[in-house]
């Protein structure tokens, strides 16, 4: 059992709150140095992408993973801004191939400046991104940095190859999860650490202690596809199940459900998914079976474990951001978008 107190969330709130603006001013100053000569458009577009909203999770997580292993100064919030940059730069992609038209409850960049420049905003994000990680996390922290990303890829291809399969087990399931969501969050927190120049034993459980974390994040984000308000989470309720993603809470419900059950989920993932009732249909189903109910047990065992992984820091790591670490993986487990 770990030792630390996580923080409440109100006081997880107000320090999110002045890291966000420390970031924002970071990247701001970033921007200013690197867009010198650059096109006036590129700048705009840059602008809006990254200005436009967000919680500042992924930064805040380097710059916390860094300070628990005893770095402090500017440079950590530098090398916390690419993995904003990487952030955003993977939402604006995301938009062009989901031909979005809305994203933090304004248009996406693809719709207010075109697909072209979109995608090219996207490719200067990432291309600054790794100029910031090999900059202050060198050659070792780029390959961490460039293993997550290829992985990124291939998670979103994981996932093509299961769109509807009802087949799919939890097994595949987390192995789409890992890929797409906490290979990064696990390279944030290790190139924190390796910022702060802390050894294996620090590198490998603040990496572990990300990809608990980035799992139980995806688990919670498919529990909300389907209970969460779209007034807070910004996206249409029931998309996954439109889109033929299988997530842990119908995979829970495939697994439990009784014959006649299961093959009126078959029918409705392998048929027209946007027929008026049959979201409500699966809802019911899963319902039924327990499965949002077993999902989010998932969840919080994954954050359990995630929390546990801090207790090799409780003796030696400054108070604040341990608990800060803390505080963040329960608010995953609260977050309502």
């Amino acid at each position: 059992m770990t030792t630390i107190k996580p923080a409440d969330p109100s006081a997880l709130r107000a320090f999110a709150s002045r890291q966000a603006a420390v970031i924002e001013t970071a990247m701001r100053r970033d921007l200013a140095g690197a867009l010198t000569d650059n096109d006036p458009l590129l700048a705009e577009v840059l602008n809006y992408a990254l200005f436009g909203g967000g919680k500042r999770i992924r930064p805040l997580l380097a710059v916390l993973s860094a300070r628990v292993c005893g770095a402090a100064g500017e440079e950590i919030y530098r090398l916390a801004a690419a993995f904003e940059y990487l952030h955003v730069a993977t939402l604006v992609h995301d938009d062009v191939i989901d031909h979005a038209r809305d994203r933090r409850g304004r248009e996406s960049v693809a719709r207010r400046y075109g697909m072209a420049a979109a995608i090219l905003a996207g490719d200067w994000l990432h291309a600054r991104s790794m100029h910031l990680i090999g900059r202050f996390a060198g050659s070792r922290g780029l390959d961490v940095f460039c293993s997550s990303t290829a992985g990124m890829v291939d998670g979103e291809f994981l996932q093509l190859r299961h769109v509807a399969d009802a087949g799919m087990t939890e097994q595949q399931y987390f192995a789409v999860i890992h890929r797409k969501t906490g290979l990064l969050i696990a390279a944030t927190c290790e190139i924190g650490a390796l910022h702060a120049g802390a050894g294996p034993e620090q590198q490998a459980a603040l990496a572990t202690y990300g990809r608990k974390l980035g799992a139980a994040f995806q688990v919670i984000d498919d529990l909300l596809d389907y209970l969460g308000d779209a007034s807070s989470t910004g996206k249409k309720t029931g998309n996954d199940f439109i889109e033929g993603k299988v997530t842990l809470p119908l995979i829970h419900t495939l697994s439990a459900a009784e014959p006649a059950a299961k093959k009126r989920l078959h029918d409705l993932l392998r048929g027209d998914r946007t027929a008026p009732g049959a979201l409500a249909v699966v809802h019911r189903l899963i319902e039924d079976c327990h499965g949002f109910e077993s999902a989010r047990q998932t969840a919080e065992q994954l954050v359990a474990e995630a929390l546990d992984t801090l207790a090799l820091f409780a003796e030696t790591a400054e108070p604040e951001s341990l608990s800060m670490l803390g505080g963040l993986a329960l608010y995953v487990l609260a977050r309502d978008r």
